[in-house]
């Protein structure tokens, strides 16, 4: 829906619901690389669409915004969270690694389901820290990938 109100823009599923087999947080996380001058239309697009600005303490800024929706599919409602970032940017370079760093074997994803549990077993409720924390371990776990 969006590559039709803004043609030549790529969406990427990234995130833990990326990845078969990946228990996660009931969202789906897409990324919009977007190059110079394209970013005001791309959220126009969005907010056409009925994705709202971040509810959160601390939002991402407005130059790497995050939009948040849902979608109905099959009779099934998905929450999702769109997150626009520069095409250039290692964020994007590193959303794509650490999707791909969970899908070939299971170890890796096994602990990374096992640490999430384990943070909201902890008590984490807040976003933010819970992203905060969880980010610690996509730190980890690209650094042994070599990046």
């Amino acid at each position: 829906m969006v590559r039709e109100r803004v043609p030549g823009v790529g969406v990427e599923h990234v995130g833990s619901a990326a990845v078969p087999g990946c228990a996660g947080k009931g969202v789906v996380d897409l990324v919009i690389p977007y190059r110079e001058g394209e970013l005001p239309s791309i959220k126009e697009a969005l907010e056409d669409l009925g994705f709202k600005r971040q509810a959160t303490r601390d939002p991402f800024p407005e130059d790497r915004p995050m939009r948040v929706g849902s979608l109905e599919h099959d009779g099934d409602r998905f929450r999702l969270h769109v997150h626009v970032v520069p095409a250039d940017s290692g964020e994007l370079e590193e959303l794509r690694a650490f999707r791909d760093r969970l899908r070939p074997g299971p170890e890796l994803l096994q602990r990374y389901v096992a640490r999430n549990r384990r943070i909201i077993e902890g008590g984490t409720t807040d976003s933010v820290e819970y992203a905060t924390l969880k980010g610690l371990f996509v730190r980890w776990a690209l650094d042994e990938a070599g990046r």
